[in-house]
């Protein structure tokens, strides 16, 4: 697939976010394996994760907490830092090539990030397991525009580690204008849904 192992390296996770997860990560290289759907937060980062059931969980602003912090190189070599994107709804999005929940929403997530677009929405991809040809390649099938991190290490996961942990593969976050995390999806997301819950976010910073 013409990457590196090393390619996932990309990604720095703040070291907020790494360092409140270190703990944890030990306690679970010592036994602790799989993965869950549940909001208990994983002890290993786990590249396997299992499908989501399509459910919503959002927080009031007063529940979320500090914003995302979450940087890297794109699959076509360009630079992104979510930081910059603060002040408008940002969409993130797990998912890998193979993963067939995946497949079936990216359709409706390059639709809904090409219908926001002008809002000044930004849509994110975090990919969990491809190399860059690969990645690219299916951006290419679905006519996905927005970016997406190679995140093989998963540093990237680990910082989106707060309330809602992103459990499955494909799990959808949406941050708020200030980067903080205010939903998120398990499992393919309904187009229209999402549609509502950025239009949420976004009415915040109005």
């Amino acid at each position: 697939m013409g990457a590196q192992a090393s390619t996932g390296s990309r990604l720095r996770a703040g070291r907020a976010a790494r360092g409140a997860l270190a703990a944890a990560a030990l306690v679970g290289a010592a036994g602790l394996a799989g993965c869950t759907t549940s909001d208990a937060q994983p002890s290993v980062v786990d590249q396997g994760y299992v499908a989501g059931d399509g459910s919503l969980v959002q927080l009031a602003p007063d529940e979320r907490g500090e914003p995302v912090e979450l940087a890297g190189t794109t699959l076509q070599g360009e630079a992104v830092d979510v930081a910059d994107w603060r002040g408008a709804p940002v969409v993130l999005n797990t998912w890998y090539a193979a993963c067939g929940p995946c497949r079936l929403e990216a359709p409706d997530l390059a639709e809904v990030s090409e219908d926001t677009a002008d809002e000044g929405v930004r849509f994110l991809g975090i990919n969990t397991r491809d190399g860059e040809a690969q990645g690219v390649a299916f951006e290419e099938e679905f006519g996905i525009t927005y970016p997406s991190l190679l995140d093989r290490d998963g540093e990237g996961v680990l910082a989106l580690r707060g309330q809602l942990p992103p459990s499955a593969t494909p799990t959808t976050l949406v941050l708020d204008p200030q980067g903080r995390v205010a939903a998120r999806f398990l499992g393919p997301v309904d187009p229209s849904t999402l549609r509502t819950v950025i239009d949420d976010a976004a009415a915040e910073a109005a």
